[in-house]
């Protein structure tokens, strides 16, 4: 039986001739091509042909963008300029417009006075003093002498006047918070009519005067009177110094004390012993007595007070 030829040798060729030459006309451009040229020239030359121009449009935009940038970095500097060069520059105020404009201001406040400044300050600090004498037949404790005081240092030492707790068996000060303790004369001296006393039951809060010395007050300055006259109180009256270095006879009669501050804050019976304070709401004398010439215990606009170095000084306290 005779054998069916599948493939030939011819027609094997001619397919693979003919897909060559499509596979050649595919990928080379004839109509440029070079007919001396080899095949790896014509395929570069195809290369070429074909790619696109990106380089070129690539330098053009990049070219049109920092063209464009320049363009808007030029306006926005020139629009800076000008807006500094429009900005008025900032005028500082002279010293008479300072001192016109805290003038104005304190002129308009609702502040409190110096002498309400000077109480505000003082007011913790100032105490009650009473005097005692022993239950008599009836079982009653008269109240004998009543009078003011001021806590110099916060263990209880307070500073009166002698002659409020002279007589008095039995001595007690009520505190600013409404305490009330039993107190100890602890030093008298009659010759400054000045009495130390010594509280046992503080409150917790007890606050001690601050002192100031009385080597730079002049007549003229400000000064407030603060305590219990006729009992009530505490009270506040505010004066100026009168004068400095007066003289006057203590209440016993006994002594002639030097150095008073003459003051013309109003004082009363039970005043004694308070401080005398300065605006700034220092302590810087005890109020010991008032000129009395009709012996009516009425203030005349002269009261006398202890400079607080001398009272200091005999509780063992040198301030300055």
């Amino acid at each position: 039986m005779k054998r069916v030829t599948l493939y030939s040798s011819s027609s094997r060729q001619a397919k693979v001739g003919q897909s060559g030459e499509r596979r050649v006309s595919k990928r080379v451009d004839t109509r440029h091509a070079d007919p001396d040229a080899s095949p790896a020239s014509l395929s570069a030359q195809s290369s070429k042909s074909e790619s696109p121009g990106w380089h070129a449009r690539y330098r053009r935009y990049r070219i049109a963008w920092l063209a464009t940038g320049a363009v808007m970095l030029v306006a926005l500097s020139s629009w800076l300029i000008m807006n500094v060069a429009l900005v008025p520059s900032p005028r500082y105020l002279t010293q008479a417009e300072v001192g016109a404009t805290v003038a104005q201001i304190l002129k308009t406040a609702n502040l409190p006075s110096p002498a309400a400044r000077a109480y505000a300050a003082i007011k913790p600090s100032v105490v009650r003093v009473r005097g005692f004498n022993y239950a008599n037949a009836t079982g009653d404790v008269p109240e004998t002498s009543i009078g003011s005081g001021v806590v110099i240092i916060d263990k209880g030492i307070i500073l009166t006047s002698l002659h409020v707790v002279a007589s008095a068996d039995r001595v007690s000060v009520v505190f600013d918070d409404g305490t009330e303790s039993e107190a100890t004369i602890v030093v008298r001296q009659p010759e400054r009519d000045i009495a130390v006393l010594w509280a046992t039951s503080l409150p917790d809060n007890l606050v001690a005067a601050t002192m100031r010395s009385t080597q730079d007050l002049v007549p003229g300055d400000q000064v407030i009177a603060v305590g219990f006259p006729f009992g009530i109180g505490p009270s506040v009256s505010a004066g100026v110094i009168s004068g400095l270095r007066r003289q006057h006879r203590s209440i016993s009669g006994d002594h002639m004390i030097e150095g008073l501050i003459q003051f013309d804050a109003a004082v009363n019976p039970g005043s004694s012993g308070g401080p005398l304070v300065t605006a700034g709401g220092e302590v810087v004398g005890i109020v010991s007595s008032i000129l009395n010439p009709s012996n009516s215990n009425v203030f005349v606009g002269i009261g006398f007070a202890v400079p607080i170095e001398n009272a200091a000084s005999v509780a063992g306290t040198t301030p300055f």
